[in-house]
């Protein structure tokens, strides 16, 4: 992919004296936010310094700095976000607002971490592209979107977002929150860390330096009477416990998960040492989730495969009815647009489990992962990999960004 980086070429082409850091560290955040980046890696090497944007999920080598200028990069970059400059040993944290060159505001969150060839540097840009999205455009399709709307209904109960690391569940959580934010219900959440501002809902910040884990600001969270929590991730014994007991005294919890799908999340519990008969009881939903790159609609060609390549999506288990029945797919040629890459955006690929009288069944009898997931296909459930077949077959994206996807 290509990056237009004149700015950052015309102040490195100054005398040594004369660069300005502060034109180079706005420059390459400027950059990134207008590739639509949704983080940015310095990556210091023995001779240089990588600059890498991940966008739409995959990471491209943006351009790189001398090895020179390192130190006062990432010194700008610690002072933008209230870090300290003279610390070069250990991991620190931090957070500040940009504003571009054409007015556009933004929060950064800053990882910085010691390693071999000095400190590495990771900032997320907080585009808020959050705050501007409805169920719909989450791209649940078919039965899914009544399911999450049924869910998110109910007075009580949990809602389970689960995947990888960068699947989009934050997201999801979020513009589920948006719909249930009434004046008339009280919200409250525990993030770490806190990605959006959400207007009219209680954020509450993990702060494990003075005891405020998910567990701690949970409890604390019900006697503060809430009707919706949303728990940043459950991941360990006890924020299990607690959700789950609050999800069964009448509040609608959300939260996510990391399984690698829905069937799993249940069995996850299970091994946190929550009782069967309680899981079955909270549970509404389990939202297993991806993200998969769109195809640009600039550039969208037809293309047809051969049976042998579409072998591989047999092996995914896609049914071969399914695959026979269609002929035509689409990919992005590559334009100015989208830089190239032929691919524009992003959206989720699904499967929702809704824990129906059979799966609580299962779930009593503690039967594994494979045998619920069987139930919930037998009863109409969409696999991800079907959900992400049938947005191939619609020219939303591809065949090979969906293998791509479910085989990560």
């Amino acid at each position: 992919m290509e990056f237009d980086h004149l700015s950052i070429e015309k102040e490195l082409a100054r005398p040594k004296g004369e660069i300005s850091i502060i034109k180079i560290v706005n420059s390459l955040i400027e950059d990134a936010y207008y590739s639509r980046a949704s983080d940015i890696h310095i990556d210091p090497t023995e001779t240089g310094v990588n600059i890498r944007f991940r966008i739409d999920g995959v990471m491209h080598i943006a351009f790189t700095l001398p090895k020179e200028i390192q130190s006062e990069v990432i010194s700008r970059i610690k002072v933008l976000s209230g870090l300290r400059t003279d610390e070069h040993q250990m991991a620190q944290d931090g957070r500040f607002q940009f504003i571009t060159s054409k007015k556009e505001k933004f929060d950064m969150r800053v990882s910085i971490v010691p390693t071999y060839y000095d400190e590495n540097v990771v900032m997320r840009l907080l585009t808020e592209s959050a705050d501007t999205l409805t169920l719909e455009d989450l791209g649940f399709s078919g039965n899914d979107l009544p399911k999450v709307k049924r869910a998110i209904s109910r007075p009580y109960g949990m809602i389970l977002a689960t995947g990888p690391t960068g699947s989009g569940k934050t997201t999801s959580l979020y513009t589920i929150l948006k719909v249930l934010n009434t004046p008339e219900t009280s919200i409250i959440t525990i993030e770490d860390p806190i990605e959006f501002s959400l207007e009219g809902i209680d954020q509450i910040q993990v702060n494990n330096q003075t005891g405020l884990t998910f567990a701690d600001g949970l409890r604390a969270i019900l006697r503060q009477d809430p009707n919706i929590i949303m728990v940043g991730e459950i991941r360990d014994e006890e924020t299990a416990s607690i959700a789950v007991n609050a999800a069964l005294t009448g509040h609608l919890l959300l939260s996510t998960i990391h399984t690698n799908d829905a069937a799993t999340t249940l069995p996850r519990l299970l091994d946190m040492k929550v009782e069967p008969f309680l899981i079955a009881s909270t549970v509404n939903i389990a939202i297993g989730q991806r993200l998969v790159r769109k195809i640009c609609t600039e550039c969208k060609t037809e293309k047809k495969y051969s049976m042998s390549e579409l072998e591989i999506l047999l092996s995914s288990g896609i049914s071969p009815e399914l695959v026979r029945q269609t002929e035509k797919f689409y990919y992005g040629k590559g334009c100015k647009k989208c830089n190239g890459s032929g691919y524009y955006g992003r959206v989720g690929i699904y499967e929702i489990l809704e824990v129906t009288e059979a799966i609580r069944e299962a779930i009593i009898t503690r039967k594994g992962a494979s045998d619920i997931k069987k139930i919930a296909f037998h009863e109409g459930m969409t696999t991800m990999v079907e959900d992400g077949f049938k947005k191939a077959v619609d020219g939303i994206t591809t065949i090979e960004e969906v293998i791509r996807v479910i085989h990560e």
